[in-house]
């Protein structure tokens, strides 16, 4: 798919993301892990090849954008961060890190297409895989090479896909029966969806 032009402050959503990290991420291994996303092309990488934010930077804009969606799930759903049994540290986490799969995953190529009769050469993302892993279970197993997770994260986190999984494409009950034993997996999965479906239509 084309690379579109779109406007993304790359330098200060990494800003924020680093800043969310460092203040609301406490657990052993976080300094590590926030040098690895540094290193990697996180903060740069798309967020998909067609679907959503598929431009520099997506991937971390997107991040930030689940986050805040999850903040406003979790308050409607228990009336304030106070009261709900989720800490601001699991919030945080499992909304930024959960698609921590994309990582060196989008590469760049040129390719040729018609353009009002046309050929003309333009830039698209493409998939190349360097770790072959399921989306979500991949995204866990990432983050747990750096940071001790509950299993309700670690389920958040595998499940955040929900019925797009290809696990359930296959007939697999498994995140289905996920979102029946944790709620903070649904509440990311819809965190997850309105900001691709509704916030980042608008971007």
């Amino acid at each position: 798919m084309e690379v579109k032009n779109k406007t993304i402050d790359i330098e200060k959503n990494k800003e924020e993301f680093c800043n969310l990290v460092k203040t609301q991420i406490t657990r052993d291994g976080v300094d590590e892990l926030l040098a690895y996303l540094c290193k990697s092309d996180f903060f740069v990488a798309p967020s998909s090849t067609k679907f959503h934010l598929s431009c520099d930077g997506g991937l971390c804009q997107h991040s930030l954008n689940v986050y805040h969606r999850l903040i406003r799930e979790i308050e409607c759903e228990f009336g304030s961060l106070k009261n709900s049994p989720y800490s601001l540290e699991t919030i945080t986490i499992v909304s930024l890190m959960h698609d921590l799969c994309k990582i060196d995953f989008y590469k760049k190529d040129l390719a040729n297409r018609k353009i009002d009769g046309q050929w003309v050469q333009i830039t698209i993302y493409k998939i190349d895989e360097a770790l072959p892993i399921e989306h979500g279970f991949k995204s866990q197993y990432i983050l747990r090479s750096y940071i001790n997770l509950s299993r309700e994260e670690s389920v958040a986190i595998m499940s955040h896909m929900g019925g797009f999984d290809t696990t359930v494409k296959g007939g697999s009950y498994t995140i289905s029966n996920a979102f029946g034993k944790f709620p903070l997996a649904v509440l990311l999965h819809v965190a997850d969806l309105k900001a691709s479906s509704i916030d980042e239509s608008k971007e």
